[in-house]
């Protein structure tokens, strides 16, 4: 299975850099962390929206309808989906403090790209997650003089308890063990891609080809 971190894919050499790992790749089915901003896509794609997106388009995908441009792309918002054998869920969306406790109808333009503690509270509620995919860290994964983790997150962690979490928005390779999970952020697209092996959710990466 293909794991996408951070693609950025209105850039055109982000853009080029995306078809070449899923070249490169060669796979069946990929998972992709969040700043995707494309959505026609080669293969099928579960992925968490970030903090930049097309949010007219992940507001239908949100809402389980089509989108003529929006191709294999299939939007994770504290839904779940059974894949290769393996559950994986997600959730869609970066923290905002001010707009947390708001409902997620409030939200109009550039805000639709938080959560809210109803999305959340939603994914706490999965169960039999193997591989969970957030675009904001926990705790305890990452430091730039302070930690950058997001309590939302420690939260859905520490109920739903998946073995593995992949976490973009950070733009580096990063690897830790939170509670029972091991989570790793992701390198951008355009810099490696990853291969998760299903059966036994081991991680390798490769460079992509002209990074």
């Amino acid at each position: 299975m293909l794991v996408l971190g951070d693609v950025h894919a209105n850039d055109p050499e982000n853009r080029r850099a995306l078809a070449a790992a899923y070249a490169a790749a060669d796979a069946d089915a990929a998972v992709q962390v969040g700043d995707l901003l494309r959505y026609d896509l080669p293969i099928p794609t579960w992925f968490v929206a970030g903090n930049n997106e097309d949010f007219d388009v992940v507001e239908v995908l949100r809402r389980g309808e089509t989108v003529e441009d929006a191709h294999n792309a299939h939007l994770l918002a504290s839904t779940a989906v059974d894949l290769q054998g393996i559950r994986v869920a997600g959730l869609s969306g970066n923290f905002a403090p001010t707009k947390y406790d708001q409902p997620r109808d409030d939200l109009s333009g550039d805000r639709r790209r938080h959560f809210v503690r109803e999305d959340v509270e939603r994914a706490k509620q999965l169960d039999d997650v193997d591989v969970f995919l957030t675009h904001e860290a926990p705790h305890g994964l990452l430091y730039y003089g302070y930690d950058p983790g997001c309590e939302p997150v420690d939260e859905i962690l520490a109920t739903v308890d998946p073995e593995l979490c992949l976490v973009g928005h950070h733009h580096r390779h990063a690897e830790a063990t939170v509670g029972d999970t091991r989570v790793v952020s992701l390198a951008p697209a355009w810099e490696r891609y990853y291969a998760l092996d299903p059966d036994t959710l081991a991680l390798s990466w490769s460079d992509t080809p002209g990074s």
